[in-house]
């Protein structure tokens, strides 16, 4: 399988936003918060398994939620929605398939 074609779905919203937002506020570094283990891009791949059979792995995944980590910082201040946040995300990670 490769990346043309692969549609990947938004999600419903992480219910671990708030969380992740408080610890952002109370000094963790945002990019922990995106790339770590928990975090955003963690509970992205496991809702987009289809990646790994697409060639993205989860390293590369993570590589490139932490590069779009200033909107999804904005998604978790309540500047963007769920759905521009994440759908931004997934035309990034389209167009960074094999």
């Amino acid at each position: 399988m490769t990346g043309v074609g692969l549609a990947l779905h938004v999600p419903e919203e992480p219910p671990g936003r708030q969380a992740w937002y408080e610890a952002v506020l109370d000094g963790t570094p945002l990019a922990e918060v995106v790339e770590g283990d928990g975090g955003v891009a963690a509970w992205l791949f496991a809702r987009w398994r289809v990646l790994e059979a697409a060639g993205m792995g989860e390293k590369d995944f993570v590589a490139v939620v932490g590069g779009y980590r200033r909107e999804i910082w904005l998604w978790l201040a309540g500047e963007r929605t769920w759905a521009q946040c994440c759908s931004g995300l997934v035309g990034r990670v389209q167009r960074r398939l094999p």
